[in-house]
This record gives C-alpha cells, structure tokens and sequence, in this order.
C-alpha cells in the first residue's frame, strides 16, 4: 500500500474527525429508540396544566437536577388564587416566570415555550421528552392518551381519570406504548407507606377486619362552592378550551378556578380527591381492587355538585392471605367511632393527624397513620412497643417524581405507575358512583358494570362532546 502524502493525510483526518462529531450529535431519540433518555441527559418536562397543583409540581420538578422544564400549556393566562389554600398566582405567565427565573443563574439562556393549547404545544415541541398533566380531572384521560401516543413519559395528578371506563383506557394505553408513567399521590413514594404496608404484611395487628380513612373538617358556607361566580370570562382565558369534552355552556366563574372538583361535569368531590392519598397504603396491602358491593350516604345529594359530608363502605370478599375486609370513608366532619380501649383524650393514643387519617383494624389491635401515606403506629401503646418491625422488604425510592424520572431514563417504572393508578382510581370512584345513584351497588368487575343499576352505565363510561372523544 502506497504512504499518503501530508495533505491527503491532512484531509483523511479532517474527513474521519467530521464525521465523528456528526455522529456524536446524532438525535438522542435516533440512537436509543423509542421514548430513549439516556442516563447523562435531563428529562425535557412540559407541564401541561398551570393552576395551583400545577404549580406545586412545577416547584417540585424544578428541584430536580436530572430534569428541566421547556414548556408550558395552559387555557388561563394567570389566575389569583389568594382566596384558596394554594396562594399567590397561577396560569402558564406566572409558570413561566417560576421556571425562567430559577434557571436564570445556571442557564441564562434558558426560555420555557408557552402555549395556550396542549394539543398545538406537543405537534410544535419535537424535543419534549415527558408531560406533567395537573389539568382539572375531567382532561387527564383525554391528555394522558394523546401524549403517550405521542411518545411522551407521563406524570398524571390524581385521580388518574374522571370515570372508570377512562381508567382501563389509560392504563392500555400506558401498557400498548410503554412510556414510563406515573399517578401524582404522593405519598405512595414515602417511607409511611412502605412501612404501612411491610407491617401489615408481616401480621402487625393480625387479620384485618375494617378499614377507616377520613378527610376534611366540616363543610361551612364560606369553604362550599359558591352557587355563582363571576359572570365576566378573564382576559386571556379559552374558556372552550378549559371545558374540552364536557357539553358546551356559558362561563361561569362557580367553576373556576378552583371549585370545579365539586361540580360532577368535572371532578368527584373530597372523596375522590382525599381518599386517593390516604386509603392507598391499606388498598396496596390488602389487594383491594374489586369490592363486592359499595354503597354511599350523604346528608345532601344533588345532581350537578357534591359537596355533603359523605359516607362510603365497601365490601371486600375473602381472597387468598386475608378473610373479607369492609372498607369506610368518611368527609367533611365524619370519622370513625374510637376503638374500644382507646383514650382519645391521651395524644399518644390519637388516631391519624388532625382531620385526616387511615386506620386499620385486626384482630390485635389497631394500625393508624396520618393521611398522605404518614408513618404507622400501633394501638395499644403495649402492642406498638412490643412489636418487632420487620425487615425491609419493598424498595425505597429518592421521592415520588424523582421516581418517575428515573424511569423515564430507563430505570425500574414508577411505583403509581398507570397500572396501579389505574386501579387504585377504579377502587375509589366507585363510591362517588354509589352515591349518585344512591344504591348499594353490586360491582361486577370483569364486566364493568353495577349488576343492579343499569342508569349508572353512561357514568361508568363518561359522554364526551364531539371531536373530543377519547383518542384510542
């Protein structure tokens, strides 16, 4: 082989160098298939949806350093939400601001898209990786499926859907395109909840009879939905938008921007809101999936809010490692009776933590913990003292979307993954369900039907205006 002279040398280098570096910049998604994020890289988050809980995600993804935010949809321009509980204000300006301003010092440059809708954001934004939906729960079905068709990892605020039909539907969908997914109750990521669960597992408190979770302090006048809000649409706001599959109406500022959950049209009330977060670790360590009846009680029902304390129980048949279980929620003021032997006036002995709570009961006494999955304890006070705490036997993860980033990248999936959200949202929306039709409901799963209540069938699988129709 003849020796290359000195340019020809020169230019076979060149040439070689060239085509490395073009190689080194190929698209991430072309090198690793699919839904790829390689581990160096950060996730790029769109949140989709800018209200209150939106922005507490925001906040919590911000400080995330395996993650950046590049985009933001939302209907409203900005919403003052002085008046709720979140604080301050929301809506995709007041997003945008959030995230350019904590990535000013690091990044400078760094500039987060914003959008009015979602659908236009995920055809334009190529390089999004994964969404964050905190959409009101009428939308998440309808914004899960499309972004996971999409390619795109997705983190849903609970309840995972507004019906049960969507519940199955998202979960399919999840398992069809297999994006690393995710259901915003938090707590399933804390320790409480591992070691509610462990505990029962090992025999803590024996077999489990009842379960009891409650939420809310009483329902006044001044915290109910107000019968009628402003009549004035804001400026910047897509009311059409905002309403997406439900039926066409006038604005009404009863709805937004915060009361919507009480209004059946959009959210199912406390219950579907509360009990999400603190039945999980019993529904998790019990197999709680398909009840054989659920009936509801009220002390007031209407056809278009729910806002009445509310009472639910579910009845579990026996399944393998545990005899039959009846499951209780209580809103608004309502909680369980005090077990006999327990002193509620001695704070050691209280049950759960101010208005919220879980408690187990088995045959050797009682396991209670604060609402969000809080750390368990065990009544008597001779029984929590003397129980031998097992060895660990779930994994631990560094925080709830922590874990779902990980599995973005690759990682294990999320512990809420949809197929669990999914679930866990069929369990509870059972009892809004039993309490609109106002009959112990004979749940056949399989089916998806109340085998004594065929009027509740449209409600099982939701009406949707045209062109919103789910995209499956």
């Amino acid at each position: 082989m003849s020796e290359m002279s000195p340019t020809s040398r020169r230019r076979f280098m060149t040439t070689t160098a060239s085509a490395a570096a073009g190689l080194m910049i190929v698209p991430r998604h072309v090198l690793g298939g699919p839904h790829f994020v390689a581990p160096s890289d950060k996730v790029n988050v769109a949140l989709i949806g800018a209200g209150g809980q939106g922005m507490q995600n925001a906040r919590a993804l911000l400080q995330e350093d395996d993650c950046q935010i590049i985009a933001v949809a939302d209907p409203a321009e900005e919403w003052d939400l002085s008046a709720w509980y979140y604080g301050g204000t929301s809506g995709r300006g007041p997003a945008r601001v959030l995230v350019e301003q904590h990535y000013a010092e690091k990044t400078p440059n760094h500039r987060c898209a914003v959008y009015e809708d979602f659908r236009v954001m995920l055809e334009k934004e190529a390089s999004i990786d994964a969404v964050l939906i905190a959409t009101p729960d009428h939308l998440h079905a309808y914004v899960s499926i499309l972004a996971m068709k999409a390619g795109k990892h997705v983190y849903c605020e609970k309840p995972l859907t507004h019906n049960i039909r969507e519940a199955r539907l998202v979960a399919r969908v999840a398992a069809e395109t297999g994006v690393a997914t995710q259901m915003g109750n938090q707590g399933r990521s804390g320790e409480g909840h591992r070691q509610t669960v462990e505990w029962l597992a090992d025999g803590a408190i024996g077999a489990v009879r009842e379960v009891h979770a409650w939420s809310g302090a009483p329902q006044t006048s001044a915290s109910a939905p107000a019968a009628e809000g402003p009549r004035e649409k804001p400026a910047g706001f897509n009311w059409d938008l905002w309403l997406g599959p439900r039926a066409e109406r006038p604005y009404s500022g009863a709805y937004t921007p915060y009361s919507w959950r009480y209004y059946w049209d959009f959210g199912n009330g406390t219950m579907a809101d509360m009990s999400i977060h603190h039945l999980d670790p019993a529904f998790n360590a019990l197999g709680l999936d398909a009840p054989l009846t659920v009936e509801s009680s009220a002390s007031r029902v209407d056809a278009e809010t729910v806002t009445a304390s509310q009472l639910v129980a579910y009845r579990f048949g026996a399944q393998a490692g545990r005899g039959p279980v009846t499951v209780y929620w209580y809103d608004h003021g309502l909680r369980p009776p005090t077990p006999v032997g327990m002193d509620p006036d001695d704070p050691r002995q209280r049950l759960g933590e101010g208005d919220n709570g879980l408690l187990v009961v088995g045959e050797k006494g009682v396991l209670t913990c604060a609402g969000w999955s809080g750390m368990p304890r065990l009544l008597p006070l001779d029984l929590h003292f003397a129980y031998k705490r097992p060895p660990r036997s779930l994994p631990r993860v560094a925080g709830h979307h922590a874990d779902w980033l990980q599995a973005c990248k690759g990682g294990t999936p999320a512990c809420s993954r949809f197929e669990y959200g999914a679930r866990l949202t069929e369990f509870v929306l059972l009892g809004p369900l039993a309490l609109r039709t106002g009959k112990m409901l004979k749940w056949d799963a399989p089916g998806m039907r109340a085998t004594n209540a065929p009027e509740a069938q449209p409600m099982i699988e939701g009406t949707y205006r045209k062109g919103w129709e789910l995209p499956v």
